[in-house]
Formats: structure tokens, sequence, C-alpha cells
């Protein structure tokens, strides 16, 4: 590397870092201020320290050679291509500061993005177009701003030259931000700016078209706005990201640091095994460490050998994290899909990933109005106050004490992909009180004592597509082998467990949910469970599927097509649903779902229920269920 290049290198690392996002509704400008910012700035890409390398004249003058009007059109032209639809970080340089900038789309589709941005920053820079004023998308983004505790936030009233550069236009949007930004935070620093990015006016220079504001630039605000963290008054927290084994002598844990400081000999314990011993080393790659602190990448070695494993957290053993498996948490809902309480999914936070379910969902939160409605589902982009069942305890601490092991993600199961983002607000009470209470009697004796194997036989299918007549017929020559059975019908159970819910997608979800859990019960009763429901939803079946024991859960698709289960209609249910007498019927106003990898698959339109019964019967004999 030339002397150029590592001169500039040594100086950039002498600085101190500001990490902010612009956010704001569609075309309030972002692109402009960020392609100002670059241009008026002088600035060196960390992205082309190569090509620098290679021209080496071009250090700290390349600012200069930027036509600002190009680079706007490129950074409007990645929006074009769909860049956005992830986020695109900036990083430069000022003689004071350096800057990463997370270019947050403002599309409302694209919300998932901007809480991406925000999750990182320390500081935001919320655009308003001073023609429309605040809007929607300008709510909804401060208050993600404000849900991932970022509490600088530096409101860009922009294109006020194509107001004449009214004050009274920038004293109506800067009193109404700060109206709604006092229900969000107290603690809140916000800062308004009049500014026109095209122009450059209050970005890097005070600008002479508006001697009335007197007020500091936009990049004067950047260059020294405080966000770095006090002194350490948090307890030391590495979620371990890898176990680094080489070799037989040397075994570290590495990771970066999450809170608090660590020094040799300093007592540790891992979570969740409670396994406690004392730091050998802090080991990196530039040497050992007599301390590390907070988002320091470090491997440290211990003086005794304790299980932990990737996902684990080490902390102070005087102060240690929460242990939870049940949580009130903040959710932003980030999918097409709505999400419905009793779905399961996976939770991931910092390095750890268990499975969970949404098993309340309290209220909505009005992005206009701040205020909390209850609520069944939530919606793309929506805001939600819910509890969390987890699958195992995991450590953590509240958002608010911690950003890394006080957030997560929800993933979908099926596709892998991200469908929520969300920050733990406190362990739920009974978390702590409720036991699993080991009981001697279990669903082994019980299920020898019968001479059987326990399992849910779960028939799915149309609504007059037979299923309850084949359960029937089936439960009836179990009973006469002298098998334990139960007969959970779709029919029956709303008559009483279900009573309560209607037909509505959220109340689909909660009747399989409860019709689920009951037949865990009935399965470690050691019976076998005949379940004949709609079910129209995979996730939902694939639910009460993970709640069994493998090989417990016999999918039956009962598969006849829907002009024949409309010419049967033995309730006159299709007849009222096609005159639109009955809302969201399965296979006229809501969807049906097929399996996709059924145990057993029934073609009913060619065979009777006995031989439909006969079927499934043989499939339990060819796997052992009816074993004595």
């Amino acid at each position: 590397m030339n002397a150029s290049i590592e001169q500039y290198l040594q100086e950039q690392a002498a600085k101190t870092t500001l990490r902010f996002l612009t956010c704001g509704s569609v075309d309030d400008g972002k692109s402009t201020l960020i392609g100002r910012l670059l241009y008026d700035s002088k600035l060196i890409f960390d992205d082309q320290l190569a090509a620098l390398e290679a021209d080496s004249k071009r250090v700290g003058t390349q600012g200069q050679d930027i036509d600002f009007a190009l680079l706007v059109d490129g950074l409007a032209a990645e929006r074009e291509q769909g860049i956005t639809i992830d986020v695109a970080y900036r990083y430069f340089a000022t003689d004071k500061r350096k800057f990463v900038v997370a270019d947050c789309p403002g599309h409302e589709q694209y919300t998932r993005n901007m809480a991406t941005g925000a999750s990182g920053a320390d500081l935001a820079v919320m655009m308003v177009d001073a023609r429309r004023g605040i809007l929607t998308q300008t709510k909804r983004h401060s208050y993600i701003v404000s849900l991932f505790g970022i509490k600088e936030v530096l409101v860009a009233v922009n294109k006020m030259d194509l107001v004449n550069y009214d004050e009274s236009i920038f004293r109506i949007i800067e009193e109404e931000y700060r109206e709604f930004a006092s229900g969000l935070a107290d603690d809140a620093n916000i800062v308004c700016v009049p500014i026109s990015a095209l122009k450059g006016d209050n970005i890097t220079e005070a600008s002479r078209a508006m001697p009335w504001h007197d007020g500091i630039t936009l990049m004067d605000h950047l260059e020294t706005v405080d966000v770095e963290p006090g002194e350490e008054i948090h307890s030391f927290r590495l979620p371990v990201q890898w176990v680094n084994r080489p070799n037989l002598d040397f075994r570290g844990f590495s990771g970066t640091i999450a809170g608090g400081v660590v020094r040799p000999g300093d007592e540790i314990m891992a979570l969740p095994s409670g396994q406690c011993s004392k730091v050998e080393r802090i080991v990196t790659m530039d040497g050992d460490l007599e301390q590390a602190t907070r988002m320091d990448a470090v491997t440290i070695t211990l003086e005794d050998e304790i299980d932990i494993s990737r996902g684990d957290v080490i902390c102070a053993a005087q102060d240690p994290l929460q242990l939870t498996d049940q949580l009130s948490v903040h959710l932003l809902w980030m999918h097409d899909d709505e999400l419905f309480p009793g779905r399961q999914y996976y939770l991931k936070s910092g390095n750890r990933t268990v499975s969970c379910v949404v098993t309340d969902l309290k209220h909505r939160v009005s992005i206009n109005s701040l205020e909390n409605h209850a609520a069944k589902k939530l919606s793309l982009n929506e805001v939600g106050v819910a509890n969390v069942s987890l699958s195992d305890k995991i450590a953590f601490e509240p958002f608010g004490d911690n950003r890394s092991l006080g957030s997560f993600i929800l993933i979908d199961k099926q596709t892998n992909g991200t469908v929520g983002v969300g920050l733990f607000d406190f362990s739920l009470r009974r978390a702590d009180n409720v036991v699993w209470q080991v009981l001697d009697v279990n669903k082994s004796r019980r299920s020898d004592l019968k001479h059987q194997k326990p399992c849910v036989i779960w028939m799915t299918g149309l609504s007059g597509s037979g299923k309850s007549t084949i359960a029937n017929i089936l439960e009836g020559q179990l009973h006469a082998m002298h098998r334990h059975t139960y007969t959970l019908d779709g029919d029956n159970v709303r008559h009483g467990l279900n009573r309560d819910l209607g037909f509505t997608e959220a109340d689909r979800v909660e009747n399989i949910r409860r019709v689920g859990e009951t037949s865990r019960l009935m399965v470690d009763a050691g019976l076998i469970t005949i379940v004949a429901f709609i079910s129209p939803f995979r996730t939902d079946r694939r639910m009460v599927r993970n709640l069994m024991d493998a090989g417990e859960f016999i999918e039956v698709f009962v598969d006849t097509p829907l002009e024949v289960c409309e010419q049967r209609d033995p309730k006159g249910l299709y007849r009222k649903a096609r005159a639109g007498e009955i809302s969201n019927f399965t296979g006229i106003g809501s969807d049906y779902e097929r399996p996709a990898h059924a145990e057993v698959h029934l073609h009913t339109e060619d065979m009777s229920p006995e031989d439909a019964a006969a079927q499934v019967m043989a499939y339990l004999e060819e796997r052992g269920i009816l074993s004595s």
C-alpha cells in the first residue's frame, strides 16, 4: 500500500463514526440530500480504496471531480433498478468525522428496509417535503425510529426553494412534528433545519436565502452531535458466534461484545447452562488485550472446560442475564401475509434461533394517533404489542437496556424469509413461576396399558368431502378392535371449546391452535385421536404436527373436488356461500391450501367412505400403531 493510502487510513481510524439513516416519505429528497453530502463534503468512498491505491493522486480530491447532477442521477437510477429493496449504505468522511448512512426507501412496502437501517443507527435524518408537510409515512418512520431507541432526530424540511423560503411554512411543520413526536419519547433530541438539498441551502453552509434561520447547518449538526456512549455502566455480555478450536490446545469463544467491559481474571457465567469460570485471555488478530469493551470483536478463552455452543451468551457472573421462554414484545410485521396468534415461527435473537408462537396479540398501535387498538391480527407495516412463547429459554435483556440482546427477527418456517422484527419488553412473570411437573404415570405407561401407540389422525379437506363420515366409520372399526380412541369433530368442538370463535382467518387459526393443544393432551393420555377439521392452512396443520413427537401426527387428505362437494352440500353451506349469506367460506370466499405431503391421500370421488376408512386402517397397521 502506498504512503498516501496508508496515511489516509490512519487519519480515518482516528475519527469517530456516526451511523445515521435518511428516512421519510417517497420523493421527500433523500437521494438528493445524500448526493449533496457526498458532493459538497469532498468525500472518499471506502469501497473505492482499491482504486485509490492505483491512483493515489485522487486521494482527498475525489469530491472535486464529482458532477453533482450525475451523482444524484446515479442514486435515482439505483432506485429504478430495484436496489433499494435492500438498504443502500454509503460511507464517507469529512475532516471531523466518518459517516455510515443508510439510504432507506420511502415507499410504504419497503418499511421493513427502513427498520433494518434504524436497527444500527445512532441518528435519524427525517426528510419532510416543505410543500406536503407531515405525512403518514413520516409518522410511521418516526415511530419506528423511536421504537428502535434512536434519540437523535434531525428533521430536514426540504425543498424550501419551492416554497420561496417561507419561514411560516417551516415553523408550521416544525411545530406539528414536535407535537407528534412528544407522544413518542420524552428524552428525544429533535433538531429542525430548513434546507434545499438540490441547491445546497443549509447543508454545509448557511443559506443566504433564509437569514431568519439562525441555527446550525445540517452538516454542522452531523459533525458535532454527541452519540458516543458515556461511561460504561452495563455488565459484560458476549453472544457466542463461533467456538474456535483450531487444535486441542486452544478453545476460544468468538463474538462481538454487546455490552460492558471484560478483563482477564473476570468471573463469567455461560447461559443458558449457568456454568461459571474465569476469563483466561482476550485474543485478537493483533495480539492479546488487557481489556475489551462494547463492539469489540474478540475471542476469549476460559480457565475451565465448560459447555458453551454457538448462540449461548457469556456474561458477568455477578450480574447475569435473564433467562425466559415467555416474553412481552413490540413487533413490526413485515410480510404481505397477515400475522395471526397461534402460528409458529423461528425467532432469532443474537446468534440463537428457537421456535416460537405469538400466543396473544394485546393491541395494535395506530401510527397516526399513537393510540392502542384491540386487534386479532397484524397486517403489513403494522406495529403491535404481543406475548410470545419460545420452545427453549433464551438469555435476553430489554431493548432499552441492550439493543443487541433486546431485539429479534421472526422467520417463516416454510420459506425461511424474515416476516417480522421485534423488541423484547420484559419477561412474563409466569415464565419463572410455571414449571413442567414430572409425573410418574407418563405417556409411555398409559399407551402400554392400552396396548397401542398414541397418535393424531388429522383429516383435512373441504366441507362436504366426507371427513366426519370417514372419521366415524374409522373410530367404529377401532372401537370394535378394543382400541382406545376419541374423535374431535369441527362442528362438535364449536359447540363448546370453541363456541366463542367465528370464521375469520384469525378465528380459524385460533380454532386449530386450541384443537391442536387438545389433541396433544389426548395423545399424552395414550389415545388414538381422530380429528376431522377443514383446517385450510398448511401453516396451522404444520403447527399441530410440531406439537407431537415424530410419527405421532398422521395427516389424511380427504381429497374431493370442489364441484363434488357442492353437489353433495349436506348442510346447504355452499348454496348460502354462493348467495353471499356466509362470508369467508372455504373454497368460495377463503382459500384451501392442499397438503403437500400427506401420509394418507384419499380420493373420495372414486371410493366409498368404508373403503377410505379401510385405507387409513391399513396405514395404521403398516406403521405398527395398532400393535399390542
